[in-house]
């Protein structure tokens, strides 16, 4: 009876190890799955942007200033894109905040534009690109009736979106 339980063991071993031998081989393959997700990256430079309107021509309105010490870098790889600005509040009667975003290969500048709390274009047709140190030109002008105002700041939001 223990000779019958070990032949049956030693056959049982036997046939699973040359089972194992018959599915290994030179080759073996194995399924990869992978993905790319969308990407829709926008930095801003650390620097601040400072505006300070502060003369005239006798007879005309105040001299407007600009600063374009800022830029922005972009990375996207969807095609129909844009970059859209808005700041966090409105700005004093009289006062207006303006930005020009230089565009990236292949992409149009809307110019300057006027910010306000309603998004508003500054670049579009963005197809699939990685740029750096793309110049942001802000603009402050005001009008004499806007009279004296104190300093403040503004949040300005820059989102790349669908367009």
């Amino acid at each position: 009876m223990k000779t019958q339980s070990k032949l049956q063991a030693a056959t049982i071993l036997a046939t699973g190890i040359l089972s194992l031998n018959t599915f290994a081989g030179p080759t073996a393959t194995q399924t990869v799955t992978y993905e790319v997700t969308a990407i829709n990256e926008l930095a801003v430079s650390a620097a601040t942007a400072s505006l300070t309107v502060n003369a005239a021509t006798s007879g005309s309105a105040p001299t407007a200033v600009t600063d374009a010490t800022t830029s922005y870098s972009i990375t996207t790889n969807e095609t129909n894109r844009k970059i859209t600005g808005a700041i966090d509040s409105n700005m004093p009667s009289g006062v207006t905040l303006s930005v020009t975003l230089a565009a990236p290969t292949g992409a149009t500048s809307a110019g300057k534009q006027a910010l306000s709390t309603s998004a508003a274009d500054l670049v579009t047709s963005i197809a699939t690109i990685n740029e750096t140190g793309k110049t942001i030109t802000y603009e402050l002008a005001a009008t004499s009736a806007a009279g004296v105002v104190a300093s403040a700041s503004k949040t300005v939001t820059l989102t790349i979106t669908a367009g």
